[in-house]
């Protein structure tokens, strides 16, 4: 990767951050903001110039939502982009393999049947079981199929699950009328209940997964020349399949886990770095990670200032964004010889 598309990159996310820290229906300052910073490391003798008011909405409201954004925005575009590699489909996205169906069947079965105030530490670990289990059935029904030897196949398997687990969660819904809005809400997606326990719930599968998806960007290299090609260079193709899918999948189902389903970021942002900069993967995959978690975190800061104070589901945000412009992706892959 070339520095100046680095240092770029970087600057992204450093002006996304700073943004979503700064920017809100409270008033606070840069300055104000930086001092308080320094108030809290140990060895300094800086008094805070923020009242306790302002301080919990920096470090207990804006901060974690803002590291919450950045990481869910991060593993959504490099997942959208390792997916893109594996199957060697420009429009395929972190959902395609029913991650989408499986976390809104586990999120909609604990608002439903849950017990009250349960929401807060038993969704995000229904939404991560189902988003698993989803992905294991699928390669599971794709591999009894052949799916070992076909993308095709794997990508089919995957359709049907989530066909029938949507068709099992609508059924779930209808049950339980009263629970809709909350339900739908939670679909449409968003940062709004993202604190340090949020960010300490997923950070871990985040940062595994985006390690072993970062090492193993040469391999999506090899493998968008295809399967005989790539073996005959001596890739394991099963096996570096499956760790990339896996990964990406572990990584997903953590971050819609916390955040709802937050649509076209796997789409939007790997596209964008492959029209902008280069379409080797090893370009790719850091770019996206990077550019990723800056434009949740922006999104979200639209998300919560143009309706203020009401807030607009992010989900909402990235479809104004994302519709467009994968419209725009179809009509060029169409064209495309």
């Amino acid at each position: 990767m070339t520095p100046p598309w680095a240092f770029a990159a970087l600057g992204a996310v450093l002006v996304a951050l700073v943004a979503g820290v700064l920017i809100g229906p409270v008033d606070i300052g840069v300055g104000a903001i930086l001092r308080s910073a320094l108030a809290r490391l140990p060895l300094l003798d800086v008094d805070s110039p923020l009242t306790a008011a302002e301080d919990a909405i920096v470090w207990e409201l804006r901060l974690p939502r803002v590291v919450l954004g950045a990481l869910v925005g991060a593993m959504l575009a490099l997942a959208g982009a390792t997916y893109q590699g594996v199957f060697r489909n420009p429009l395929a996205d972190p959902y395609l393999l029913g991650v989408a169906a499986g976390a809104g069947l586990g999120a909609t079965v604990v608002i439903s049947y849950g017990p009250i105030g349960a929401d807060g530490y038993l969704l995000p670990l229904a939404a991560f079981a189902g988003a698993v289990l989803a992905v294991a059935g699928a390669y599971v029904i794709g591999r009894s199929l052949g799916g070992e030897r076909t993308t095709a196949t794997l990508i089919l398997a995957g359709v049907t699950v989530a066909a029938f687990l949507t068709a099992v969660q609508t059924f779930v819904q209808q049950q339980n009328s009263q629970t809709l809005n909350e339900v739908y809400s939670w679909l449409l997606g968003g940062l709004t209940t993202g604190g340090w326990r949020e960010v300490a719930l997923i950070a871990p599968y985040v940062g595994f997964s985006s390690a072993v998806l970062l090492l193993h960007r040469r391999a999506l290299d090899v493998l968008a020349v295809g399967d005989d090609e790539a073996r005959s260079l001596g890739l394991d193709v099963t096996r570096t399949r499956l760790v990339l899918v896996g990964c990406a999948t572990l990584g997903t189902a953590a971050a819609v886990s916390v955040s709802g389903l937050i649509g076209f970021v796997g789409i939007v942002v790997p596209h964008l770095v492959r029209l902008a900069v280069a379409p080797s993967f090893r370009v790719i995959l850091p770019l996206s990670l990077a550019l990723g978690a800056a434009f949740l975190v922006l999104a979200d800061v639209v998300a919560r200032t143009v309706l203020a104070p009401a807030e607009l589901p992010i989900g909402v945000v990235t479809a104004f964004i994302g519709a467009p412009f994968f419209a725009f992706v179809l009509r060029t892959t169409r064209h495309t010889p």
